[in-house]
């Protein structure tokens, strides 16, 4: 059975079969994260520590919402920075401009949300015992 151009013969067709299949490739993710990925395993240890602590700092449900969606994000973007490495590494692991770029682009993206998430714990932390006044 052949495609239609432009349609992927590994797209499935929908229901509750595509859903379990999306859960399992979505463990699988996972599980390669942890199994090949220091970084993420890093950040989840992290993520086991500051879970508990976004309960203990936020004063009202949206603080503990906005501190628990950083720590979401930082381990999402490890993921799909994860992913593009992935790829990268796939393609050559011979040095290229392009390749170069993506993955530092991708480790930028890291970075830049580990920034936004330390500066959103230091003003909930800031507001909640009010060191700036």
């Amino acid at each position: 059975m052949t495609s239609p151009p432009g349609h992927s013969p590994f797209k499935s067709k929908g229901g509750l079969q595509r859903v379990a299949r999306a859960l399992q490739y979505s463990l699988q993710g996972l599980r390669a994260a942890f199994k090949h990925e220091a970084a993420f395993r890093q950040e989840a240890a992290l993520a086991v520590v500051m879970v508990p602590a976004a309960f203990w700092l936020g004063r009202d449900l949206l603080e503990i919402i906005v501190l628990l969606a950083t720590i979401v994000l930082v381990l999402v973007t490890e993921l799909l920075n994860s992913a593009v490495e992935a790829v990268a590494d796939a393609l050559t692991v011979e040095p290229h401009p392009l390749i170069g770029r993506a993955k530092d682009i991708g480790s930028a993206a890291v970075m830049v949300m580990l920034m936004f998430a330390g500066m959103v714990w230091f003003a909930v932390a800031a507001d909640r015992w009010h060191w700036f006044g």
